[in-house]
């Protein structure tokens, strides 16, 4: 069994190791193939090895310092808060769309994004605007936060608030 196994190993293995012919067909066009042209002389095609590139540094210019995040410990943002939502009191909205603004001290930096958190799940696609729109949300009641992101990393978020949506019904 493990014989099997072995050529089996080697039989996929043989593809990456094949080699190319170069030759020239019978209406004289130079032609390339991985099996050696029969009845023509084929010549082997030696590759250069691959290019491999390696991933570039961010410049920082001469005397400056790069800057440097603050421990995953200490809050990014001293103030991290939703206004335009009473905590506890209710939104009226026909069609289920309204504003929320977010306070954020210091500002925004330009490589965190916004998201908000819309009963605990993500809503909306991460920005940097402190201005937040939910649209054609549900009647009833709601939690609302919003996460500050380093890329995929929740890097702080604001406290939750609760309140109730409240939309017209016509049967």
């Amino acid at each position: 069994m493990r014989v099997h196994c072995l050529y089996l190993l080697l039989l996929t293995a043989l593809p990456a190791a094949a080699q190319i012919y170069r030759y020239t067909d019978a209406h004289g066009n130079t032609a390339y193939s991985d099996q050696p042209p029969a009845g023509v002389p084929g010549q082997a095609v030696e590759l250069a090895p691959l290019n491999r590139i390696e991933a570039p540094r961010p410049l920082t210019p001469p005397g400056v310092e790069p800057e440097q995040t603050p421990p995953s410990n200490a809050p990014a943002y001293t103030t991290l808060e939703l206004s335009g939502v009473p905590n506890g009191g209710v939104i009226r909205a026909n069609n289920g769309t309204f504003n929320v603004e977010v306070s954020l001290q210091p500002p925004l930096h330009n490589e965190h994004r916004l998201r908000l958190l819309l009963d605990d799940q993500p809503y909306g696609l991460p920005g940097n605007l402190p201005s937040l729109q939910l649209v054609n949300i549900d009647r009833g009641e709601h939690r609302l936060a919003v996460q500050v992101l380093d890329g995929e990393r929740v890097v702080q978020q604001s406290p939750t608030l609760t309140f109730t949506l409240q939309r017209v019904h016509r049967p």
